[in-house]
């Protein structure tokens, strides 16, 4: 167990800012940086058994949420401005981000049994079937609106990332056209039309996934992660195709020669960028 001489409440509130750049950089998965930090395994069971750690571990992690709010409040306000005025090469690099993460999420889906002809189905059901429902989730459900009830989605979205390791769930608010309301509202510290319902969606799933991911992630390890793969890829494919159907598409209406020579390079990066923090993760967790 950390003591206080080696894991002091300053250190733990910038792992809370870090790990906020896993709830609002799509291609960047907090429960990765939490495992990088050291701290991911404490906060499943944590949440996968509240009661009985909560005396030990409610405490130790004020400070990395206290550090996740600031971390939040510092950022957003940069990433809406880059959104805002270089759409297309923001968007290339998140999307380079999520590919160099990849080779960590295949190995890590076969790292205790080998893949068999049914993680096959699962992994090509889920890309087929989330591409295609996220495609047209807006024609066919509606628009997710950028409320109080659609931000506790958004909560519960950003939760999961932090469950599991490697899902980044702002690529999923990006085509549910919640990023960029999320961001303004993070900006502006509207604390109760934003950062409460975020909050309550996040305690909402930690509270009732924590133990249920524990749970298939030891008996359906390669399952799980099979799956988890098909919505990365589909939605990371859905990030750079223009969609009339979502709010926050990406738009190649104004891209120059410039435009796309600057998206390469920030694919790139991305790449590299993700491959590196997935090879972080492998050394620390």
């Amino acid at each position: 167990m950390p003591t206080k001489t080696t894991d002091t409440f300053w250190k733990r509130f910038f792992k809370g800012v870090v790990i906020a750049l896993g709830f609002i950089l799509p291609g960047v998965s907090g429960g990765v940086l939490a495992a990088i930090l050291g701290i991911y395994e404490r906060l499943l069971g944590f949440m996968a058994h509240f009661r009985r750690n909560f005396k030990r571990d409610f405490w130790y992690f004020v400070p990395v949420g206290l550090g996740g709010i600031v971390g939040i409040a510092l950022l957003s306000a940069p990433l809406e401005y880059l959104l805002a005025h270089a759409q297309v090469i923001v968007l290339w690099g998140f999307a380079g981000a999520i590919i160099g993460t990849l080779p960590a999420l295949m190995k890590t889906a076969t790292s205790r049994a080998p893949r068999d002809w049914l993680d096959g189905v699962w992994f090509f059901g889920t890309f087929i079937i989330s591409a295609g429902l996220l495609y047209f989730m807006s024609e066919l459900f509606g628009t997710l609106p950028a409320n109080f009830g659609g931000f506790i989605v958004a909560g519960a979205l950003i939760a999961l990332g932090v469950l599991v390791p490697g899902l980044s769930p702002s690529n999923l608010l990006l085509i549910l056209g919640l990023f960029t309301p999320m961001l303004t509202g993070f900006k502006r510290l509207d604390i109760v039309g934003v950062y409460l319902p975020i909050a309550i969606g996040g305690i909402l799933a930690m509270a009732l996934f924590s133990k249920l991911m524990d749970h298939l992630l030891v008996k359906f390890h390669s399952r799980v992660y099979h799956f988890i793969l098909g919505i990365v890829l589909a939605s990371t494919m859905l990030i750079l195709i223009p969609n009339p159907y979502a709010a926050e598409s990406i738009s190649y209406a104004h891209a120059t020669l410039s435009t796309y020579l600057f998206s390469a390079i920030a694919l790139a990066v991305g790449i590299a960028l993700g491959y590196w923090m997935s090879a972080l993760e492998s050394k620390y967790k």
